[in-house]
């Protein structure tokens, strides 16, 4: 792994592997929306998607898809609070294609204003398709819970007066701002030759000199008076979400969080699954995880449960809360979690793009790398005590915040939410 600084700010981040015939591409920009405005917010994601739409080599949608689909690669894009990316993988022969798709797209986009207001359409069917599927949704609303009316707390897709007003010049302003080569991280892994591939990647994305000019807001405390929302609605299943604030990416204790979320809920022999799924039939998913950003984080559990038992979930999800805040957890169970995160490290490290996401991320974010060794090291320095002692000061029920989305009566579960 090796990383490279041009003298414009690009950083270029490449990691050769001969074991393997996929190459990754990934351009990763500190472009997601909590860069946004109230009066522009979705417009990270809208851009994202216009930049699929033609530019000066690869005219349109069709000359952009087809490009890659002719030698069978596979192309995506995604946007999140802190950043866009884009990203081909592709067999390593056809290398220049990925690099030479992403540029015209990136660095020449037109933003056509016909296809401008095609796109509205689809858009907002992919804002309708989230409003009724409450298993997506249900994670912004819990952000919004816990962040309030700043940038982390709105929804990456935005509002349907932005999707259906946002106009070409609002594009270019946005890519002119963000979409700067010191705020761009370029990300390859698979199989190809370094010093060749690093004089391509100058060749294609020539990004002048420009820096980025619009910074995100630092977060700001929200602290609301009541620490749970209940949205009565007719779904077949209940979806809830219960969870505390927590650390941030640059928290040393990331790993023991990690650690934590791991043995509580993280997978199929952790103890939420086991002891509500398993061993009443309260849930069909549940899982507990954490959402690291640059000063804020979370750690809470996601559930989709039957809609006669709610009550009967929230308290056992709380029961298990409350258990790890006491009692802690034992020695094997964060052993096993530990193994579990570092086999889990190590398939990941098998596929090109994942690799290229995480240390494309790293450098972006946290300004420096870890190779996988150096990361599975930081998981083995986690003890027992660090994992206890994090339960105590993250799990108090005093804090706990909740959404939930189904059939609910907010008057019989608000006393089941209020500590």
């Amino acid at each position: 792994m090796q990383k490279y600084t041009l003298e414009n700010g690009l950083r270029i981040v490449l990691i050769p592997n001969q074991n393997t015939k996929s190459v990754t591409s990934l351009v990763l920009a500190g472009a997601g929306s909590r860069y946004e405005t109230e009066e522009i917010n979705g417009i990270a994601h809208f851009l994202e998607h216009m930049f699929f739409k033609g530019a000066k080599k690869y005219k349109n949608t069709k000359e952009v898809s087809s490009a890659i689909d002719s030698v069978g690669g596979e192309f995506n894009a995604f946007t999140g609070k802190e950043y866009a990316g884009y990203y081909v993988r592709i067999i390593n022969d056809h290398l220049d294609t990925a690099l030479d798709v992403l540029s015209d797209m990136l660095l020449e986009a037109t933003f056509n204003p016909e296809e401008i207001e095609k796109e509205r359409g689809v858009i907002l069917e992919e804002l309708n398709m989230y409003q009724d599927t409450p298993m997506y949704q249900i994670g912004w609303d819990f952000e919004k819970l816990l962040y309030g009316k700043q940038p982390m707390g709105r929804d990456q897709i935005g509002t349907k007066k932005l999707i259906k007003s946002v106009t070409q010049q609002q594009f270019q302003d946005y890519q002119q701002a963000l979409y700067t080569p010191d705020n761009t991280v370029i990300c390859l892994s698979g199989n190809f030759d370094e010093a060749s591939t690093l004089e391509k990647i100058k060749h294609y994305f020539q990004m002048g000199q420009s820096t980025q000019s619009l910074k995100a807001e630092p977060i700001k405390e929200h602290n609301p008076e009541k620490k749970y929302i209940i949205e009565n609605k007719q779904t077949e299943q209940a979806h809830m979400i219960l969870g505390f604030k927590s650390l941030n990416l640059h928290d040393p204790r990331k790993y023991a969080l990690k650690v934590l979320a791991t043995a509580l809920g993280g997978n199929m022999s952790s103890r939420m699954f086991l002891n509500i799924r398993e061993a009443q039939g309260l849930c069909y998913y549940i899982r507990t995880s954490s959402d690291l950003y640059s000063d804020c984080g979370s750690l809470q559990t996601k559930a989709g449960v039957d809609i006669n038992r709610i009550p009967d979930a929230i308290q056992s999800i709380t029961r298990e809360y409350q258990k790890a805040f006491q009692d802690g957890f034992t020695k094997e169970e964060v052993h096993k979690a530990k193994e579990y995160l570092k086999g889990k490290m190590v398939l990941n490290y098998e596929d090109t793009e994942s690799v290229a996401h995480m240390h494309a991320r790293q450098e972006l974010l946290l300004d420096g790398l870890k190779s996988i060794d150096e990361i599975i090291a930081e998981f083995d320095k986690v003890t027992t005590e660090e994992v206890n002692q994090l339960a105590k000061d993250l799990l108090q029920l005093k804090n706990l915040y909740t959404y939930i989305i189904g059939p609910c009566n907010e008057d019989e579960l608000a006393p089941l939410l209020t500590f």
